[in-house]
């Protein structure tokens, strides 16, 4: 004799509800009051087709940062992405080749470790961006890092060191924040 066995009551919840999420608006503080800043959190949202997401995004004082998912799907004329500066070229005088793993000054090429190459690179590719030294430690040395803001304090003192008197000020300090690149400070 078989016995059958009684399905687990499904809970559903409610419909779910769209909220808009994205970048802080341009009044708020870089910086919460009282702590600071993590890592750059991204968030992925539906929108109808018929809604331009753009224009949503900046009714709502929401700064857009679109990036596109590249999925292979049929591309639709006219909605190609503006072309990026390739961040190598951003500077005549300081040039990151992340896939060679080449850093040039002047066109000499920096004698750099594995870290130091990393910690240059994610600068100069987010130029005018400030990062704080806990954003610093999770994205370039990784979440298990044991470590604090004086970890990222001295790679960068390194990274100066090895860039030259005449660059060393493109790392600049954001004083009680952590650290933004500054491609030309002339």
């Amino acid at each position: 004799m078989t016995t059958a066995i009684p399905a687990p009551a499904v809970r559903r919840s409610p419909a779910p509800r769209l909220q808009l999420v994205g970048d802080r608006p341009s009044a708020a503080p870089a910086v919460p009051v009282g702590g600071t800043a993590g890592g750059r959190v991204g968030y992925l949202v539906f929108l109808p087709a018929e809604v331009d997401p753009v224009a949503l995004m900046q009714a709502h004082g929401i700064r857009p940062e679109i990036h596109p998912l590249g999925l292979g799907l049929p591309r639709v004329p006219g909605a190609e992405p503006a072309p990026q500066p390739d961040p190598a070229r951003l500077d005549d005088a300081i040039r990151v080749d992340p896939a060679r793993r080449l850093a040039e000054v002047d066109g000499h090429e920096l004698d750099l470790t594995y870290l130091e190459f990393d910690l240059l690179a994610h600068l100069v590719a987010h130029p005018y961006t400030v990062h704080t030294r806990d954003a610093l430690i999770t994205g370039i040395w990784g979440y298990g890092h044991i470590g604090d803001g004086r970890t990222v304090d001295v790679h960068v003192a390194r990274l100066r060191r090895k860039l030259g008197p005449a660059h060393r000020d493109r790392i600049s300090t954001v004083r009680r924040v952590g650290y933004k690149y500054v491609p030309d400070n002339r």
